[in-house]
């Protein structure tokens, strides 16, 4: 006999989860539920009350990804229930709807995922998501200091001080900020207070790059983040935040898929005869995006196995150390005739880090097929 199945909306929110249910059919009932607290003992009385009211019915539950995080779905998971969660930007919208309440959001989206109409998102599992909390962790200190530092260099311009050496940061810049005797002792106070607080961001920062140094060889994917670090400009950060925001990259099918997942292809309006295509569309992960962004600069060079490259790519496999190089060859090549047919420069840095991410996928599935768990 088959099961009856019910599509369960869930709103969620800090203190409350507004709960819709969908029979399924086409013309299936669709109607409110109610709305409880927040917290898991609540949404666990009322599925049991769901439950008894739809004896032997199958319960499908979806709700968007959002500052909640995955605590929902990891519990329904843990219960033998089907759960998604699926992509805010990515839920269709009536153009000319414009009331919005928590109690019609939880109907559309039980409705939509009757339809099959939603995006699923990827969950992380636990250790990975302590991974890229790690990462994200590091990347909010990175932006932290260079917040620190632009404060710090404003008060000494406002005060007309300004640096004629060749680099900021660095020793000689650090002497010349020692030596500065500003007029006034409140002045004086607040320029070290400056200062102290880019030294403390500086140390946080290395504090926990060497955290995640030191997790990296204890995490399941360590492998794979060995591996990525044989490609020019994929330091440990780059290739630990790649794999700590798309978990394993041998889950993907293909390289364009991951292209896809990161938006790192061309937005395109077509009609008819005229096709237009624009440019990239941001929708995708944009942790991956910046990283990858940024290793592509180093391909704006000729190919090269540097000092620090050829200590990376030791005791890696053949055919890593293949994919790398030949990874070296077409995209400093690729670099160079885009700039040469008169590219702009941050267009060709995103060709380059869409090609990258290709190159990545394939070293992936040499270090960790699809389906091994190590």
């Amino acid at each position: 006999m088959k099961k009856n199945t019910i599509f369960v909306g869930l709103d969620v929110h800090k203190d409350s989860i507004d709960i819709a249910l969908a029979n399924e059919g086409r013309d299936g009932d669709v109607r409110f539920y109610g709305t409880i607290d927040g917290d898991l003992d609540s949404l666990h009385k009322a599925i049991r009350k769901i439950q008894g009211a739809n004896r032997g019915a199958e319960l499908r539950f979806v709700y968007e990804a959002g500052p909640c995080g995955y605590e929902i779905y990891r519990f329904l998971k843990g219960n033998g229930f089907d759960c998604v969660v699926v992509a805010p930007s990515k839920i269709p919208r009536k153009s000319g709807d414009r009331i919005k309440t928590d109690r019609r959001d939880a109907l559309n989206l039980a409705r939509l995922h009757r339809s099959g109409e939603l995006t699923e998102v990827y969950v992380p599992g636990v250790e990975d998501e302590a991974m890229r909390d790690l990462t994200r962790g590091r990347e909010d200190m990175v932006k932290a200091l260079r917040v620190s530092r632009q404060v710090l260099l404003g008060f000494l311009l406002r005060h007309g001080y300004r640096y004629s050496g060749r680099s900021y940061w660095s020793k000689a810049h650090w002497n010349w900020i020692a030596d500065i005797k500003m007029e006034h002792r409140a002045q004086q106070i607040t320029l070290q207070e400056y200062v102290h607080m880019v030294q403390e961001q500086v140390e946080r920062v290395q504090r926990i790059t060497q955290q995640i140094q030191e997790l990296i060889p204890q995490w399941r994917l360590a492998p794979v983040v060995k591996a990525l670090q044989s490609l020019r400009g994929v330091s440990l950060i780059v290739a630990a935040t790649t794999c700590a925001e798309l978990g394993d990259l041998a889950r993907f099918d293909s390289a364009k898929q991951v292209m896809a997942y990161l938006e790192l292809v061309p937005s395109e309006h077509s009609s008819g005869q005229t096709t237009r295509r624009g440019g990239i569309t941001k929708t995708g992960n944009g942790h991956v995006r910046r990283v990858l962004t940024e290793a592509a600069h180093a391909y704006s060079h000729p190919a090269r196995e540097s000092r620090v490259l050829s200590a990376r790519l030791e005791g890696l496999p053949p055919k890593i150390r293949e994919i790398a190089w030949n990874a070296q060859v077409r995209l400093c090549g690729r670099f160079k005739k885009l700039l040469a047919r008169g590219k702009n420069r941050n267009t060709v840095v995103t060709a380059i880090a869409r090609e990258l991410a290709a190159f990545m996928w394939a070293i992936a599935h040499i270090a960790m097929p699809a389906g091994q768990n190590p």
